[in-house]
């Protein structure tokens, strides 16, 4: 298993992306100036895509797992490398995702906690509606880990 960062070329990641991200466009807007990583065992499993967000705050953009694989903690150890690697440069790993019981108790268990909402932000951003697991998603929910004692 290996985790490499990705510097060119980070649309032929395009359907993985999507699967966290469904509109284009909206990747478009952190594609290029965000840091991506993908986790490759014995193929590309998951990615994840970082920015920096100022005073000290990380923030994962997307994060996706192929749906053969999820569940199998692919997730949670690009999750948990990225905190190790970037523990001495940001006090806080962030992350924005819908309110939804598939996503919010995978986060949970990665460490992280509830933090802030920004209220209807797929409404509002997104071109058509999005559901997950059947839940309409409206706002943007952070939750951020800690990096730094």
């Amino acid at each position: 298993m290996e985790i490499k960062k990705i510097k060119e070329n980070k649309k032929q990641f395009l359907p993985l992306l999507l699967l966290a991200d469904e509109q284009e466009d909206m990747i478009d807007r952190y594609i290029d100036k965000g840091t991506m990583y993908v986790l490759d065992d014995n193929g590309i499993k998951c990615e994840c895509v970082v920015t920096n967000e100022g005073n000290g705050i990380l923030e994962i953009k997307n994060i996706a797992t192929e749906p053969d694989f999820q569940g199998n903690g692919y997730g949670k150890i690009l999750i948990d490398f990225l905190a190790e690697k970037y523990k001495k440069q940001y006090s806080v790993l962030q992350v924005g995702t819908g309110d939804s019981p598939l996503t919010v108790p995978f986060y949970q268990k990665c460490g992280f906690i509830r933090s802030h909402r920004i209220e209807n932000f797929f409404t509002d951003h997104y071109d058509h509606p999005i559901y997950e697991c059947g839940v309409l998603l409206k706002d943007m929910i952070y939750l951020q880990r800690k990096l730094q004692d």
